[in-house]
This record gives structure tokens, sequence and C-alpha cells, in this order.
């Protein structure tokens, strides 16, 4: 089984989320009990409403209890070193516009890219990783090859 990184802030949001999934399971049967009261089940939207959600809520928790058992954690705090990896913050120029962008690289299930974040498996994660300051990394993106240049490198230990 192949192990996932996530940052133990992230691990904490999967598990907080798991945990309050769970704790709305009772609701949701609840909800469930009532509707099956009202009669005719055929044409009871309440009801019909509340399997749905517990449809999901299932589904969620089952996804999540899973993907938690393939989490590798990683403290970021202690990443460092010279070529990009999950905890690295990298920063790129566009070697056709001059356009600076900065990542900081993550795992799947905690990127947020209004943060600046991205997933270690997105196409230009992917193509940082392992690579070093002066390497030029060809990203294959919707609107075509884009060339990056690594700027920098550096890790939260490290002081960034």
């Amino acid at each position: 089984m192949q192990q996932i990184p996530i940052s133990p802030e992230g691990y904490k949001r999967l598990q907080d989320e798991l945990d309050q999934l769970k704790k709305e399971r009772p609701i949701v049967i609840q909800a469930i009990k009532e509707a099956r009261e009202e009669g005719d089940l055929r044409e009871n939207a309440g009801y019909d409403a509340a399997r749905e959600r517990q449809g999901m809520l299932e589904a969620r928790i089952t996804y999540l209890q899973s993907r938690i058992q393939t989490l590798n954690v990683i403290d970021l705090a202690t990443m460092s070193g010279s070529k990009a990896c999950f905890g690295a913050t990298v920063e790129l120029e566009d070697v056709d516009t001059g356009e600076m962008k900065r990542y900081l690289l993550l795992g799947p299930d905690e990127f947020d890219t209004s943060k600046g974040s991205i997933s270690v498996l997105s196409p230009v994660g992917k193509a940082l990783l392992g690579r070093e300051v002066g390497d030029e990394v060809t990203v294959n993106a919707p609107k075509g090859k884009i060339v990056y240049e690594i700027l920098s490198i550096s890790f939260q230990g490290d002081g960034a």
C-alpha cells in the first residue's frame, strides 16, 4: 500500500471531519425514523432526503477511514534539503513570461491553491519532485507546455 504524505495539521483536519461525521450519524438516523413515521414512503421527500444524506455520510466516513490508514504524517518543521519534495516551498519563474510563482508542496488531501499550496501529485508538483535550484522543469498544462526555472527551495525548518 502506497503511503501518502500529509502534515500533522492536514491529518488533524481529516480526523476532525471523520469525528464530526460520526457524530452526525444518530441525527440522520433519527431524521429517517421521524420521516418514516409520517406515512407513505413513496411520496415522502423528507425520508428521501434523509436517506440520501445517510448515504453520502456513510460514503464519506468509509472513504476517510480507509484513506487515513494510507497516510504518512510528516512534520514540516523537520524537513530540509536542497531538492523539491513534500513540505518544500518552491519559487519558480515562467521562462517565457517571467511570471513568478511560489508553491508549498503538500499531499493530495490538504493542498489549497488559494493559499499557495499544491499537491505533490499535481502536474506541477510531479515535475518539481527531486529537482534543485537552477533546474528547468516542463509542465504539460491544459494550455500547453510551460517551462519553469526553479529559483529557490526552502523549508519551514530552514526558517522559511
